[in-house]
């Protein structure tokens, strides 16, 4: 059910149990741990491959959206809509909601594939330690799941209110365990420099949910979207700097 909803890989059949919708974002670790390797996996092949480290760049910085059918960016992009409209609460609410794409999204999408690629263009060029990609995908998710658990949900947010039923402590515990396999995975990979690469992604997390959270007065999936791909890029470019 999870691999299905945050994931744009096709699975040969979906079922979706009710009973079971609570499971759902302790698992989203496991599918970040599989958009992770297919992450890692397009890095290897394509600093093997030799081909131009323009196209190389460009196709590992699309990677991580074309693997969740672009989810994420569309929470990205909604979110910057209604933060930097600076308008009245009710207003902001309004414009999250708005299918129409306003010239916030348009220049915050900008800006974000600009950063993506340069730091994209940075890991290739380096070639090492490619497999802190995986950490990356797992920590962002963890962040993201844990954050619809714990923070307040938007009263009109359907899936944050979904997902908060029948929720404990116990779900907590994994999304923190899931984080420091992830952490403690880091720095068997590259040391002090792997930790650096998770508290990048992890504070960038933190900083972008915090804003928004302030901002809109609660969570909802597009919030935790637009968190979730800040911290890839704080993890990425973090990663493009050791």
């Amino acid at each position: 059910m999870s691999f299905g909803m945050f994931c744009a890989i096709p699975l040969p059949f979906q079922l979706w149990d009710d009973k079971r919708v609570n499971l759902m974002l302790p698992c989203l670790p496991i599918v970040g741990g599989i958009i992770g390797v297919l992450w890692w996996g397009s890095a290897e092949l394509l600093v093997f491959s030799g081909i131009h480290l323009m196209i190389a760049s460009a196709a590992l910085a699309l990677a991580p959206f074309f693997t969740t059918g672009f989810l994420h960016l569309d929470g990205y992009m909604d979110t910057s809509d209604a933060v930097l409209s600076r308008r009245p609460l009710e207003e902001k609410l309004r414009i999250l909601k708005d299918p129409h794409t306003g010239a916030f999204a348009v220049i915050m999408t900008a800006a974000l594939f600009i950063t993506q690629f340069a730091a994209s263009y940075a890991v290739i060029e380096k070639g090492k330690q490619l497999a802190l990609l995986i950490v990356i995908a797992v920590i962002s998710r963890c962040c993201s799941a844990m954050s619809v658990l714990c923070l307040k949900a938007m009263p009109q947010s359907g899936y944050g209110n979904m997902f908060k039923n029948n929720s404990g402590i116990a779900h907590k515990a994994f999304l923190a365990a899931a984080a420091a396999i992830a952490a403690g995975s880091s720095c068997f990979i590259a040391g002090a420099s792997g930790l650096i690469v998770v508290m990048s992604a992890m504070l960038s997390f933190i900083g972008a949910i915090s804003y928004a959270y302030i901002n809109l007065k609660g969570v909802s999936g597009d919030l935790a979207g637009f968190a979730l791909v800040v911290s890839e890029l704080g993890g990425l470019i973090a990663l493009a700097a050791i």
